[in-house]
C-alpha cells in the first residue's frame, strides 16, 4: 500500500432515515460493524443501534440520528466519489 486510508463522519439532514436511505444507497461501500479495512465501508450507528438505545440516549452519546461514518479503502476514488454522489442524490 503506498498511501494511508481514510476515515471520515458527517452528518445528513433528515435524522435517521436519511442515514438508512443513504446507506441502503451505497454500491460499493460494504456495510458494517466496524471501520477499518482494504474494502471501503460505510456505518449509519442510529440505525444499527435504534432497537437497543432511545434517540435522547443516542444523542447523549452525541450519536446524531444522521451521523455516517465511513473508511475509505483501496478502491478506484473516482468509482468511490461516483458511488458517494449516488447516495447523496437519492436524498435530494
Amino acid at each position: 500500500m503506498k498511501q494511508p486510508g481514510g476515515m471520515i463522519a458527517f452528518e445528513l439532514k433528515g435524522g435517521i432515515e436519511a442515514g438508512k436511505k443513504f446507506i441502503n444507497s451505497l454500491r460499493l461501500f460494504a456495510r458494517s460493524l466496524s471501520l477499518g479495512d482494504a474494502e471501503s465501508l460505510a456505518l449509519h450507528p442510529a440505525s444499527m443501534m435504534e432497537a437497543v438505545y432511545a434517540q435522547k440516549d443516542r444523542r447523549d452519546s452525541l450519536i446524531d440520528d444522521g451521523l455516517v461514518r465511513l473508511s475509505v479503502g483501496l478502491e478506484n476514488v473516482e468509482d468511490l466519489l461516483a458511488d458517494l454522489e449516488h447516495a447523496l442524490s437519492v436524498l435530494a
